[in-house]
């Protein structure tokens, strides 16, 4: 197998793999269920979509460790990308596990409770929210930064791989200007959309690295 392409494969996969979690990822209202039988799966979807998730993000960073070689060590955003990309992979770990690994684990309690500590559950609830959603907002802020600093990289290089960094710098861009515009809300449906437009560029990335030549090759 060539050097690049187990690379490429851990981008496709991972890529994926997020997908997926995003596919099925139940919302709060969906582990408030009133009927038990339904809140239990759907916390049962949340535990298994987000390790999913957990497990796809090393994935993730491994592959664009790949790019990042493939692409050269000499040119300064390179490294930086993978910074940015390793500070958000960080941020996205902790907000899969405040969503995926404690709010199930709270959403029961909540729904077995009595008054008063439901009320207390309430808040624990709301806070655990906040916390999923300023990790996102992180990770969204970092892996479009990194997006665009590996996309710009790949600008140098030749026709197709050039397209590969116009759509990069694109999605990179959006998601950026959607973010801090406050007009990309990061609710279930938000997050879905941008993961799936990044996803879209990670996956023609790892088909790059997967392909004969050096269509990624460091000019």
């Amino acid at each position: 197998m060539k050097r690049s392409s187990i690379y490429g494969i851990a981008l496709i996969f991972g890529s994926l793999g997020m997908v997926v979690t995003m596919l099925f990822h139940p919302t709060g209202h969906d582990l408030l269920a009133q009927a038990d039988q339904l809140a239990r799966r759907n916390e049962m979807i949340a535990v298994v979509t987000h390790s999913l998730a957990l497990a796809s993000i090393p994935v993730l960073f491994f592959g664009f460790l790949g790019l990042s070689k493939r692409l050269g060590w000499d040119h300064a955003l390179v490294p930086a990308a993978l910074v940015a990309y390793g500070f958000g992979a960080v941020a996205a770990m902790c907000a899969a596990v405040f969503s995926g690994l404690v709010a199930p684990v709270l959403t029961r309690q909540m729904l077995t409770a009595d008054d008063s500590t439901q009320q207390v559950l309430d808040a624990v609830f709301h806070h655990n929210g906040l916390l999923n959603q300023g990790f996102a907002k992180v990770f969204v802020v970092a892996s479009s930064l990194a997006i665009v600093f590996w996309s710009v990289s790949i600008l140098r290089i030749g026709s197709f791989a050039r397209a590969a960094g116009l759509v990069g710098c694109f999605v990179g861009l959006v998601g950026l200007a959607g973010i801090l515009s406050g007009h990309l809300r990061l609710d279930v449906h938000g997050f879905a959309l941008f993961i799936f437009a990044q996803s879209v560029w990670t996956i023609l990335i790892g088909v790059l690295l997967c392909r004969p030549g050096d269509s990624l090759e460091a000019a």
